[in-house]
């Protein structure tokens, strides 16, 4: 890497590490805030995200906060074990995600502490919550549109980004029989129908393509690309290790189109493509207000996701393209919407001209910089490389 490029990521490293600081006391019982100067309550999914940043960060007071964060949800779990939005209000229901990365996040705080029965009990609360989330009762699990991450995006039935996270807090709890068999389904699980359709594929996994697909359920499919579930499928170990390489391969190239089309310019991918436009069959007249293509969660480039993207990278062996897309991540990260720092660290930026458009300091966008640093400086996965490699 050039002298000059590292000493701006040594520079980013420490601007991350404050906005986590400045953002570990909010006005919700003195609880994290999401982002610096918006979103003051505390969202359960971006915390439970920032997690592996907060962890290899070797923060002290971050690590002892994030423990309250988790002692708090538990604290705030359902009855039937649901995990709520808000980390502070247990009335707060309805995610498809937070639950599965409760538990993702608390395997990930056991592994670093060595405290092997951390919430014990809330775990087990969780985990029997997620065996009633497969439609199949088959460990499959399904969601409700928008109730992930994407809360502007339409994925029904088996989502990718779901069932990536549960495949992962499978393996690091050590339930190999259950991850190998939900690894199974989603890429050997047939749609079963009297005329099958030369779209319909076998499960998430598509016979003609390297990458697995945005949801499927029963005759219904969405084939675009989801760039968080598929790093993730690289990061666990869910995908093999050649698949993996071509799926890689095949986003570059991707991005290279899109970018000779005028419709991404940075060197870095959007979190879904192609984006969904007016006339595609899965467009939502809701979209023309708040998901326009390139934006937000249709083509939006989020640097939480990126720092998902670099890790899985590394996990494939491309270390020189790790570092170009962390090089291309700290530049994009140091514009801001509104506020006057050195590094914004937004949360999203829109795809067609890099503009930030979301809150600055945004919690998630600083951990995920900070993992995918330590990925890209120590050539290896924090966390993710116990589960990927063979036992």
């Amino acid at each position: 890497m050039e002298t000059g490029l590292s000493v701006l990521i040594d520079k980013a490293r420490p601007a991350a590490l404050e906005v986590l600081l400045h953002n570990s006391k909010g006005p919700y019982h003195g609880l994290p805030r999401t982002a610096g100067w918006g979103y003051p309550e505390c969202y359960t999914r971006d915390m439970m995200i920032a997690t592996l940043g907060i962890l290899v960060s070797e923060n002290e007071k971050l690590i002892g906060i994030h423990r309250r964060v988790l002692e708090t949800l538990a604290k705030n779990q359902s009855p039937n074990g649901h995990i709520p939005s808000l980390v502070h209000d247990p009335e707060d229901r309805g995610a498809s995600d937070t639950t599965p990365l409760f538990l993702l996040a608390t395997a990930l705080f056991r592994h670093a502490t060595g405290e092997n029965t951390f919430l014990h009990e809330a775990v087990q609360r969780a985990l029997t919550w997620m065996t009633y989330q497969s439609p199949d009762d088959r460990i499959l699990v399904a969601q409700l549109p928008t109730s992930d991450w994407r809360d502007e995006q339409w994925v029904f039935g088996y989502g990718l980004y779901i069932n990536t996270i549960v495949y992962s807090y499978l393996k690091f709890f050590g339930d190999t029989q259950r991850a190998d068999t939900l690894r199974e389904l989603m890429t050997k699980f047939t749609i079963r129908k009297s005329a099958q359709q030369r779209h319909v594929h076998e499960g998430l996994r598509m016979p003609y393509k390297p990458y697995f697909a945005l949801w499927s359920y029963k005759v219904y499919n969405n084939e675009r690309f989801d760039l968080l579930g598929n790093s993730l499928t690289i990061l666990s170990g869910l995908t093999s290790s050649t698949r993996a390489l071509n799926l890689i391969s095949w986003v570059e190239e991707e991005c290279n189109a899109l970018r000779e089309s005028g419709e991404l310019a940075v060197d870095l991918p959007p979190n879904l493509f192609p984006y969904v436009k007016p006339q595609d069959p899965d467009w939502r007249p809701r979209y023309a207000d708040y998901n326009q293509p390139g934006e937000y969660h249709n083509g939006g480039i989020w640097p939480f996701v990126c720092g998902f993207y670099i890790a899985a990278l590394v996990a494939t062996g491309r270390y020189r393209l790790a570092e170009q897309n962390l090089v291309t991540l700290t530049h994009l990260i140091q514009s801001s919407r509104e506020a006057k720092v050195d590094f914004g660290f937004n949360e999203w930026y829109k795809a067609q001209d890099g503009r930030p458009k979301g809150q600055d300091w945004q919690t998630w966008s600083a951990a995920m910089y900070l993992y995918a640093a330590a990925c890209v400086e120590q050539r290896r996965t924090p966390f993710f490389d116990k589960i990927r490699k063979p036992t």
